[in-house]
């Protein structure tokens, strides 16, 4: 509905773009069942994950010393990806450097229309297709409670953008809201790493805009199954700043967009990404507290459930009170 045309350098001029949803789902299986030293060779991602899916289970039936290995090598490789990780600025700086010199400062401006619509995308998500979800399970209306979950958790989210460093903040609101502890102490910790709906709607709009550019013909059940694995691999995404973007190869993979022309989409998602990271987090953190209160509904519960700190209220007695914050 709303194509957004990016500034790519060095593109090729022709791409191997799949026919359909049927060449897609073929390219996927074709990609899984790759040899492993060459997809690392080839930056095929859906083959790294199954072959790593694979190594996963078998290896959890290994002798303990086989365990102590594997756990020396993924201490080892965490390391290195650590110092990648610190190195990426300086590579994404050169990356962005190189498009402006080439396309000039007004590719900037450009950059508003996608985020835009990121932003409009998370903005309907948290609005419209939330708060219909909630409806349908506690019958009521939800828009008061939308709208606690988004002032009392997405805003302190939207400035940390860290999904794992607002847990203490949704877990003193679940309590406040008079939740069932045992419930939320699963299901927030669990909902920081795993729901990720702004994560999907980075991956999947960065994508599509990366094929309207390139001018690849993508029919709607493509669109619809880069969504649902959008969705699947952000759960993978990880809780901290930025940590969709690196999904973004993943996805483009699907429609035979190359490794280096992926990586150029990772750089203008950086140049927007202090807002669009943003507005994700605070999304994804409102709604793990937004869906653990719907899950936890009980006939005739009013909503919000919110409870005045009482001096009677034992948090209060943790602290002496004139350290407890007003």
């Amino acid at each position: 509905m709303f194509p957004v045309t990016l500034q790519l350098t060095g593109t090729p001029e022709v791409m191997n773009a799949p026919g359909g949803l049927g060449e897609v789902v073929k390219s996927i299986f074709l990609k899984m069942v790759d040899n492993p030293v060459n997809a690392i060779a080839q930056a095929n991602y859906i083959g790294i994950l199954a072959w790593a899916i694979g190594f996963g289970l078998v290896l959890r039936h290994a002798n303990d010393t086989t365990k102590t290995l594997m756990s020396d090598l993924d201490k080892a490789i965490t390391k290195i990806v650590g110092i990648i990780i610190r190195l990426a600025p300086i590579g994404i700086f050169g990356i962005v450097a190189s498009t402006i010199v080439e396309t000039g400062f007004g590719t900037l401006v450009g950059y508003a229309n996608l985020l835009a619509l990121l932003i409009g995308c998370m903005i309907f998500m948290a609005l419209v297709v939330n708060p219909l979800i909630v409806f349908v399970r506690i019958r009521q209306n939800p828009y008061p409670l939308v709208f606690t979950c988004l002032r009392e958790s997405g805003i302190t989210a939207f400035f940390m953008r860290s999904s794992a460093a607002n847990i203490p903040v949704n877990m003193e609101l679940c309590r406040r809201m008079n939740l069932d502890e045992e419930t939320y102490s699963v299901t927030i910790p669990i909902g920081a790493t795993i729901n990720m709906a702004g994560a999907a709607i980075t991956v999947t709009v960065m994508t599509l805009a990366a094929v309207n550019t390139l001018g690849l013909e993508v029919d709607f059940l493509s669109a619809v199954f880069l969504s649902v694995i959008a969705s699947i691999a952000a759960a993978g995404a990880s809780g901290v700043a930025g940590g969709s973007l690196l999904l973004i190869p993943m996805a483009a993979s699907l429609f035979g967009i190359d490794n280096a022309t992926a990586m150029q989409i990772v750089s203008i998602g950086f140049i927007v990404g202090v807002l669009q990271d943003s507005a994700e987090t605070g999304l994804n953190s409102s709604s793990d507290v937004l869906f653990t209160t719907a899950g936890s509904h009980k006939q005739g519960d009013p909503y919000p459930r919110k409870l005045p700190l009482e001096e009677s209220d034992p948090y209060l007695h943790e602290l002496p009170l004139e350290e407890v914050s007003p």
